[in-house]
């Protein structure tokens, strides 16, 4: 019998797991169908290896991203770090009917190919159960390692099918597609059965896979041992955390476990050369550009090139990043105030009044990560055709109220800007377009922040400040008063330090929302049937009600041309470079020029807006677990909806994701 498919290879993007060069996706190559001698063919099998690559993360363009197989940018939207309202937080919109759930799920697999998490899954359980059977001549450590990968990647798929819908079915082989057969009709499993294949998946292909790839120039973007037991770590932190855990605060087995995982992982890639680059935060910065070569800090690595042609995919943060000023083609991306005033200070203390901090002149004396992660106007910001560019987004205005812009950039909405990740030498020929610039998906920092968190989720304050430390030293901050975190008076408060540092270390690299969802830190409302409380419990406020918020910098004074900038000749020696040896001197001379010439005025259409008026976050219970939307609902008549989603008839849901 043979089975249709098609396999397309090409030099474009794939996930980078603990090896680094480019070649391995190279060619372009289509091999129609195959049959039982399809296996016995190394380059075929490998190719169809590679391809799952592909189907995997070939759309992953952006840190902000998130979700195999779609990546998209909304969840990052749903949180303090980018302004702008989606409907999961439009207070205006209330999502509970099948029409409105996720469509992630996809629809059921027929004669074609469609790239869909179970048409994903499939693949794999192809050819786990085929190499081994039809592809025995084939080498055992080849086959042992395309096992591996496969396992790897059908895990990675049921996690993030998991954590958009909890329970979903569990299929470990393939299947003929009837509409009739029971047999095939399987029911959603249970979040803990879920949660235990994937273990599985990854316990299989971390025994399968080696540590660091031979012929690491050819194997660039290949899972390896290390990766297959981080992705369990995070998995069992996500099992362990009170989303799927209503006993988080009693039980101490999850956190246990996932503490196990952590602890393991960390020692595996420590004995494969893996760990934190740098010990200041210059370095912390470079270490994002480390470009097909071994980087330490980078467990998963999505690869990127700065080709043009159709079968080369691009980064697209540089391009989002970038002002008009600098030859971007908009508003860059402005930082909400909420994501300005939330960096610890220099010495790692919260930034309060009675901490120093000026909101107004909110860069003076930060976190030396602000300046690596924030541009504001004043600071210098390189770019390929300006090695010594500054980076200047004020307004003014005249008589008649007209408006003039700083270096013509009229889109900005922020005193500041994303620069995270950014490429100091990128040419702006073609607006940032074709960045090269690699995306770290997974870093050797989230897996010490996920050990701290085990620890303080089991009480063990000491531990949890040390895995802080060694987070909060490697970019230069003093050790004094643990590291400026203080004393954790009890487990809340370890906790709630934890999912604060990671707010700061992993800032803009698709984080966060996972972190607020598994936390239900939105407010305390909950589903019936689900627990909750986590935000007075941790001693946070609620995300719900608050609001993103941007703001103008404004020329105090009024111009007497909107096309003469008022202040081109007072800024011309105004400069912060991060780089330079005198910054903090700088950056005081920079704060006395605010106070001189700046005011700051509210945007005329609110950052977080529906139809221009201001509106507040409102993020439902029901949101932080997606229903199954209509197209799978009435394609698969057999499966339950999920609590506080109606079913394909109006019904309502029934099934618990925390059992």
């Amino acid at each position: 019998m043979k089975t249709r498919f098609n396999i397309y290879i090409t030099l474009a993007l794939t996930l980078v797991l603990g090896a680094c060069s480019d070649s391995f996706l190279e060619d372009k190559k289509n091999y129609g169908s195959y049959d039982d001698t399809f296996y016995q063919s190394q380059e075929r099998t490998q190719a169809y290896v590679d391809n799952q690559y592909y189907d995997f993360f070939s759309a992953y363009k952006s840190p902000i991203q998130s979700v195999v197989g779609s990546y998209t940018d909304t969840n990052s939207r749903l949180t303090e770090e980018l302004g702008g309202t989606q409907d999961y937080i439009n207070p205006n919109k209330t999502l509970i009917n099948a029409a409105d759930a996720s469509a992630y799920y996809g629809a059921k697999i027929g004669t074609g190919i469609t790239n869909s998490p179970y048409n994903r899954i499939r693949e794999c359980n192809n050819l786990l159960e085929d190499i081994d059977v039809k592809g025995a001549s084939l080498d055992k450590t080849f086959r042992d390692q395309a096992k591996g990968q496969m396992y790897y990647l059908r895990a990675l798929q049921y996690f993030d099918l998991m954590r958009t819908y909890g329970g979903v079915p569990i299929v470990t082989t393939v299947q003929t597609a009837a509409a009739d057969n029971p047999a095939i009709q399987l029911p959603r499993a249970k979040v803990s059965e879920v949660v235990d294949q994937i273990v599985k998946d990854f316990d299989m292909a971390a025994s399968l896979l080696p540590g660091t790839w031979a012929s690491a120039a050819v194997n660039y973007g290949r899972a390896t041992k290390g990766a297959a037991l981080a992705q369990k770590a995070r998995v069992l932190l996500t099992y362990a955390s009170p989303l799927f855990n209503k006993n988080w605060d009693g039980s101490n087995e999850r956190w246990d476990a996932a503490l196990k995982a952590g602890l393991a992982a960390e020692a595996q890639l420590t004995a494969d050369g893996y760990g934190l680059v740098g010990s200041n935060a210059k370095q912390w910065e470079q270490m994002f550009l480390v470009d097909n070569a071994f980087c330490p800090e980078a467990i998963t690595v999505q690869f990127a090139q700065s080709g043009t042609d159709a079968q080369t995919s691009n980064n697209s943060w540089e391009r989002a990043i970038r002002l008009q000023g600098q030859g971007g083609v908009g508003g860059g991306t402005p930082a909400p105030k909420e994501m300005i005033d939330l960096f610890p200070m220099a010495d790692g203390r919260r930034p309060t009044a009675a901490n120093g901090y000026n909101d107004f002149t909110f860069f003076v004396n930060r976190d030396p990560r602000f300046y690596r992660t924030f541009a504001f106007s004043g600071v210098r910001w390189a770019y390929k055709e300006n090695t010594t560019a500054v980076l200047w987004t004020y307004r003014w205005l005249d008589a008649s109220s007209k408006i003039g812009y700083a270096d013509g950039n009229s889109s900005a909405s922020s005193p500041a800007f994303v620069r995270k990740m950014t490429n100091l030498t990128a040419s702006n020929a073609t607006n940032f377009q074709y960045s090269p610039t690699d995306i770290f998906e997974y870093r050797y920092a989230e897996l010490l922040l996920n050990i701290a968190e085990c620890y303080a989720a089991l009480g063990q304050t000491g531990n949890t400040l040390a895995y802080l430390g060694r987070i909060r030293n490697r970019v230069g901050i003093p050790s004094a008063n643990n590291y400026g975190i203080g004393t954790l008076s009890d487990k809340y408060a370890a906790i709630e330090a934890v999912l604060y540092e990671r707010r700061v270390e992993l800032a803009y690299e698709g984080k966060r929302y996972w972190d607020v969802q598994r936390w239900m830190l939105y407010d305390n409302a909950t589903l019936p049937g689900v627990t909750g409380g986590t935000v007075s419990k941790l001693g946070l406020a609620p995300i719900n009600g608050t609001q993103r918020t941007g703001n103008f910098l404004q020329y105090k004074n009024t111009a007497a041309s909107i096309t003469v900038d008022p202040l081109a000749a007072a800024r011309a020696s105004v400069v912060a470079d991060p780089d330079a040896a005198n910054f903090t001197a700088q950056l005081a001379t920079l704060a006395t020029f605010y106070n001189t010439n700046f005011t700051r005025t509210p945007l005329v259409t609110p950052m977080d807006n529906f139809n221009g008026a201001a509106v507040k976050i409102k993020f439902n219970p029901n949101y932080y677990i997606s229903g199954l939307n209509s197209t799978a609902l009435t394609q698969n008549t057999w499966l339950q909806q999920t609590i506080g989603w109606n079913d394909a008839n109006g019904g309502a849901g029934t099934l618990n994701y925390q059992e």
